[in-house]
């Protein structure tokens, strides 16, 4: 019996966690100096797109569990990006929104995602090959998370 299917370079799932992580690593630099993680970033993208939104709104967007969104929304609170308060026809979800803080954090943050289109850029790899994939990742990520419910 062959055990090729347990080879780490016949892995898909080992190549886009690979990805995922230097993508995040490729980031870290441009967050350091705003005090935010790459989760936090994503908070903020969602916040910044359209402000007071339920916690359980954010988790959805991001694809992420509420046992993992309100720590994260917690953490955020105590830097003074966001704060929640009670919604108004259910007191029993969180409404999140940005602080002037967080606000603010968006006119230091507008260039970052330029920056990383030099880093991979740099890296020999052409943008256009990357966003090829944009679609089919879409796809599959809808296809799983399907799968989820």
């Amino acid at each position: 019996m062959s055990y090729d299917q347990l080879k780490l370079q016949n892995q898909l799932c080992f190549r886009l966690y690979t990805a995922s992580r230097l993508i995040t690593q490729a980031y870290e630099p441009y967050f350091k100096p705003l005090g935010i993680t790459y989760t936090q970033y994503l908070v903020l993208l969602v916040l910044w797109e359209s402000d007071e939104q339920p916690v359980n709104d954010i988790g959805k967007k991001l694809m992420l569990g509420i046992n993992t969104t309100s720590p994260l929304i917690k953490r955020m609170e105590k830097l003074g990006l966001v704060t929640r308060r009670n919604g108004e026809k259910d007191k029993r979800q969180q409404i999140v929104y940005l602080t002037q803080k967080g606000k603010d954090l968006k006119q230091k943050a507008v260039k970052i995602p330029n920056c990383l289109i030099h880093s991979i850029e740099n890296s020999g790899l052409q943008l256009s090959q990357l966003t090829a994939m944009v679609p089919t990742l879409d796809e599959f990520i809808e296809k799983m998370s399907e799968k989820e419910k």
